[in-house]
């Protein structure tokens, strides 16, 4: 099947939290609330079932719940990338059809891995975005991250680009993006629609320099980076700059004391959501972390903390 035409997607693309109750449910009316914040922190679109929306910690039934809730309540109103990683190939494209069919913009994926040692070689990688692609017929996003402990050399990703046409996308999370974003670029040519970076966009300014045109991070404060990735794609650089210097703190606290908790504690403390619980084995912040992180938070001041009071 065809992939349909549409715009290019660009901008900032943050993960949706998925909030639950203190015993560990899903709170669906915290859902809600997380939506319409993310859209009121003005966005371009909004990530739904990625890791840092706790993914690996859901069951099947609770995906699909959680999908037909968020793209009936976004309701066009912002384009919604959906998550479909799975190491089966059967399984990834049944979630990647449920997702076109119910709205979704764009599908993301990592390649196939399971744990360490069990992973897709170059052939298989292919067939297997292939397999998904006919059966969504929508855009998809590949991530590229440490995670899944799976290489994806430059030089693979574009072939990977020219052989499945739908990868248009690719969130470059590993270290040194910057450049691998370039390489991507420059080898990629016209294949390359949308270079994103992601990882709370902790290195945003040398991403965006290397030609990124979006960004994935949280919804902690995208408020506070959009206007970073449009003054830098609109040439103003010095002013992207200074806003970037203001937030970064607060990014590298949520990036490497915190990660996705950082959200459903400010969401908390703002009055979006009623519980920052996240589901065992991950535990709660230490108090000590968690008021480092609202320290550093309520002096850039963003919406987040705001929104529900």
């Amino acid at each position: 099947m065809a992939v349909s035409d549409s715009a290019s997607l660009r901008g900032i693309f943050p993960i949706a939290p998925t909030p639950f109750t203190e015993t560990g449910e899903l709170d669906l009316d915290g859902q809600t609330r997380v939506l319409d914040c993310m859209i009121d922190q003005g966005i371009d679109g909004i990530c739904i079932l990625a890791n840092y929306s706790e993914q690996f910690l859901l069951s099947d039934d609770e995906r699909d719940t959680l999908m037909d809730v968020c793209l009936k309540r976004v309701a066009g109103r912002v384009p919604v990338i959906t998550t479909c990683s799975h190491f089966s190939t059967r399984v990834a494209v049944a979630r990647a059809k449920k997702a076109a069919e119910a709205g979704a913009a764009m599908l993301m994926l990592m390649p196939p891995y399971h744990g360490t040692a069990l992973r897709a070689d170059e052939k298989t990688i292919i067939e297997h975005f292939a397999r998904i692609a006919d059966a969504a017929a929508i855009p998809i996003m590949v991530q590229d991250a440490p995670l899944s402990g799976v290489a994806l050399p430059v030089p693979f990703l574009v072939r990977l680009a020219r052989e499945v046409p739908a990868v248009r996308y690719f969130k470059i999370e590993v270290p040194g993006a910057a450049a691998k974003l370039r390489g991507l670029i420059e080898a990629g040519g016209d294949a390359i629609q949308g270079p994103f970076d992601g990882e709370e966009s902790i290195t945003l300014m040398a991403d965006l320099d290397a030609g990124a045109t979006g960004t994935m991070p949280s919804a902690l404060l995208p408020d506070l980076i959009r206007p970073i990735v449009i003054d830098h794609l609109a040439g103003r650089r010095a002013e992207a700059a200074r806003r970037y210097a203001r937030v970064l703190p607060l990014i590298n606290f949520e990036n490497r004391q915190c990660g996705l908790r950082a959200t459903k504690v400010a969401m908390m403390e703002g009055g979006v959501i009623r519980s920052d619980a996240v589901r065992h084995p991950l535990e709660p912040l230490h108090p000590a972390t968690r008021a480092g992180l609202l320290e550093l938070a309520r002096e850039v001041d963003p919406l987040v903390l705001r929104w529900g009071k």
